[in-house]
């Protein structure tokens, strides 16, 4: 899939910027880069909304904690926010989800379609990925604050997504990278990214995204790169199942005993964990991955088996 048009002025403020924020840039003979870093990701106590660790780096080519896990394994420099916002802090390595600007709009979709039924061993998830509830105007108008940070062109439009994922999902023998474009649905019927941006950036931090936490990619489909805050809010239990993975585990939000959002630390090196959950109707003790306020948010490598879904951007291309 093609790349959005960059000035080549914006490649080279997004090239410095991966500088700043602490980058050794390795170039290739395709004009890629590779990022490297050597750093720790995991926070200890409850993450600060107004000073969540930023995740730049926190990719590798095998499973760590608090690391996306990606197939992609170098990244050009266009496909993501043009500019590093304000709210994120190149000293401290941290960013502000209180500050950040969203994109304005509020665009209702009275299409939207979502389903999820059990057919014996095997969980049918039918969507079309127009959300539940309004989104920001796409593309973003010049006349948006946001156009400044992230001049998103793409559109959001229908999709036709009908997955097959195994209702008791078991663990693979080894856990497995998450590639470009979907790697699970959220219950607003929004289709899951990875963590990383087009330039292998932390998304969340980086990208400009609507107030529902959403944006579309290049092939116009309209995704999340978290649980969005919404939906964390809205998840008061000790557990709440908020969507699946393309491997069929469970994604859930997870409180500890004093209400907080569980952390890296909490986790394991797919960003899961095996505890009592309500699954397929009964408490079960089972595998499932966790939504955090600290990156990489969802998965971070499958502890399953995925399916192939071919929705949003292809493995040869970055995410926007």
């Amino acid at each position: 899939m093609a790349f959005a048009k960059r000035p080549a002025t914006a490649v080279v403020v997004a090239a410095m910027a991966a500088v700043v924020l602490g980058a050794a840039l390795v170039g290739s003979a395709s004009g890629r880069r590779t990022i490297h870093y050597a750093t720790t990701p995991a926070s200890s106590g409850a993450v600060n909304p107004s000073a969540i660790p930023l995740g730049d780096g926190y990719r590798s080519s095998s499973p760590r904690v608090g690391y996306v896990d990606s197939c992609i394994k170098s990244f050009p420099a266009i496909g993501g926010a043009q500019r590093v916002g304000p709210w994120i802090n190149t000293k401290d390595h941290t960013w502000n989800s209180e500050t950040k600007l969203a994109v304005e709009g509020s665009v209702s979709w009275p299409d939207a379609s979502y389903s999820v039924t059990l057919d014996g061993s095997t969980r049918v998830i039918k969507t079309n990925d127009l959300p539940d509830h309004p989104t920001g105007v796409f593309p973003i108008s010049s006349s948006d604050p946001a156009y400044e940070y992230d001049q998103n062109p793409n559109r959001i439009e229908a999709q036709s997504i009908d997955w097959s994922l195994p209702a008791d999902p078991a663990a693979a023998a080894q856990p497995s990278c998450t590639g470009g474009g979907a790697i699970g649905v959220l219950s607003d019927g929004v289709v899951l990214f990875n963590a990383l941006d087009g330039e292998g950036r932390d998304a969340g931090a980086h990208e400009i995204l609507d107030r529902w936490q959403g944006h579309p990619d290049m092939s116009d489909t309209y995704h999340h790169h978290e649980v969005p805050a919404f939906m964390i809010a809205a998840a008061k239990s000790r557990s709440t199942l908020v969507g699946y993975a393309i491997d069929g585990y469970g994604i859930y939000v997870e409180r500890n005993a004093k209400g907080q959002l569980l952390t890296n630390s909490d986790l394991d090196r797919c960003h899961g964990r095996t505890s009592k959950v309500m699954w397929n109707g009964k408490l079960t003790r089972i595998y499932h991955y966790d939504a955090t306020l600290e990156y990489p948010y969802t998965v971070g490598c499958f502890h399953g088996t995925p399916i192939a879904t071919g929705v949003g951007m292809s493995m040869a291309a970055a995410q926007r």
